[in-house]
């Protein structure tokens, strides 16, 4: 069989859908060839249903799958990201250097599974369950690299920077101790993992968690000492996820979050502002305007109860997104964008507001969006199916009952709006690997039992 080449009936490029489509890549995984009505030589295999582009996952906090579903239970008064928040610290003050990485594993399985074929790792999780160092401060950073190369899933890792619990510098509470770091300590770390990034082929970038969560002067230190690492790396901070940090920000500064971060950081297309739901008609505006991408999360803000991002708004002003599973609550590329499309027609009462001038399928429009989007914030050249960029293919399965007997066009749509909760991912590769087959990555069974049994130790040894 021909290498490093393979053979789609349809495939969907970055102008849209094309046939007979040839795609070869080098032994770096780096797309060489892409060329449409062609005639594939002798031997190169064919592609089972229709090509698309790997989706970008730009948002993840790996250790969280292990806790998703836990948490749908009435509390006291009305639960919020605020109650969630602090089971979520209960979960995380118990976890083991091991045990994340055999939930990341997993994770980044699923996702493969899933149609992501690269994460961005928002990694907070930084010490020990006392809140001290590791010997090797780095341990928990290196047992997610660890968990990406095994799973063998694209990775741009976001170490985060943790210093408050509130505006204005609060300290920080006893459920963060795992977090926090100092700005000169979060600079050390980048050097120790830049190189052990360089040679897995990862990207190494930088989180500012949050404005409640660092202050102006440590944000601007480390965003100057960022620079000097690596002046190209990316930049992801939550931001307006919820209308009480909006609140409290406006008491603290005056200002409104996204506001005040455009004002106060050199914002650009480096950053990715993660949720940003809550936003006046200004603050869309000028953000669009920088170039930073929106990463949106839809399943995990329905989840928490954020809110509706203006997703009319930031696209009339021209602004990017993508998509990530955040606290994998759902780990499925097209449930996001089924989510995020059906948000919008609740809050508006129209339809197909995804579609666009160029694409009227809304599956096929949102997927070319998300992964232009999602390949910027991840600081990686992986934004779809062209010569120059990564080989992260992902074929859909043709077989599967709501896509059987269908065009490619109403394949991919009925995968996203159709297959609910369904595997339609027949094949994927990462950089030219093959990492799924017959929908089924070859380490399935093997990390889901680590898993299982990670999580039945946490629940075991959690306080009730």
């Amino acid at each position: 069989m021909t290498s490093n080449a393979l053979f789609a009936q349809d495939a969907l490029l970055p102008a849209g859908w094309s046939k007979n489509v040839l795609l070869t890549w080098n032994d770096a995984g780096q797309l060489t060839q892409v060329q449409a009505d062609a005639q594939p030589p002798a031997g190169t295999p064919t592609a089972s249903g229709p090509l698309i582009p790997g989706m970008p996952n730009l948002h993840s906090h790996a250790f969280q799958r292990a806790f998703a579903g836990l948490t749908e239970f009435r509390g006291s008064g009305e639960d919020s990201f605020w109650s969630w928040r602090s089971l979520m610290y209960r979960f995380a003050a118990q976890l083991s250097p091991q045990q994340v990485e055999a939930i990341a594993t997993w994770l980044y399985v699923e996702m493969l599974e899933a149609g992501y074929t690269s994460v961005c790792e928002f990694h907070y999780l930084h010490h020990d369950r006392d809140g001290r160092p590791y010997a090797d401060d780095a341990e928990l950073a290196l047992a997610l690299l660890r968990a990406a190369d095994r799973a063998g899933i694209g990775l741009t890792l976001l170490p985060v920077l943790y210093q408050a619990s509130g505006f204005g510098g609060q300290p920080p509470n006893s459920g963060q101790r795992r977090f926090v770091r100092s700005t000169e300590s979060m600079l050390r770390l980048l050097e120790r993992l830049r190189p052990a990034c360089e040679s897995q082929g990862a990207r190494l970038g930088l989180a500012p968690h949050s404005l409640r969560a660092v202050a102006p002067e440590a944000l601007r230190d480390v965003l100057a000492g960022l620079d000097a690492i690596d002046a190209t790396a990316p930049i992801h901070i939550h931001i307006a996820e919820q209308t009480a940090e909006v609140e409290a920000c406006l008491a603290w500064s005056g200002q409104r979050p996204v506001a005040w971060l455009l004002d106060h950081a050199p914002v650009d297309a480096r950053w990715c502002l993660v949720h940003a739901t809550h936003m006046d008609a200004d603050e869309y505006r000028r953000a669009a305007a920088s170039g930073a991408v929106a990463g949106l999360c839809p399943t995990t803000e329905a989840n928490l109860g954020d809110g509706l991002f203006d997703f009319a708004a930031w696209r009339a002003s021209g602004g990017r997104w993508g998509v990530g599973s955040d606290s994998h609550a759902c780990v499925n590329a097209a449930e996001e964008l089924l989510m995020l499309e059906y948000g919008q027609r609740l809050a508006t009462r129209q339809r197909n507001i995804g579609a666009d001038a160029d694409q009227p399928c809304v599956a096929t429009a949102m997927t070319l969006a998300a992964v232009q989007g999602g390949a910027q914030a991840s600081g990686r050249a992986v934004a779809g199916l062209a010569v120059g960029r990564q080989a992260d293919l992902v074929v859909l399965d043709a077989s599967h009952p709501a896509l059987t007997g269908l065009g490619a066009t109403d394949m991919l749509s009925s995968h996203v709006f159709a297959s609910h909760r369904g595997n339609a991912i027949a094949a994927a590769w990462v950089a030219g690997q093959a990492r799924v087959a017959g929908g089924r990555h070859p380490l399935h069974h093997d990390v889901a039992a680590a898993f299982v049994a990670a999580r039945s130790q946490l629940l075991s040894d959690s306080p009730s």
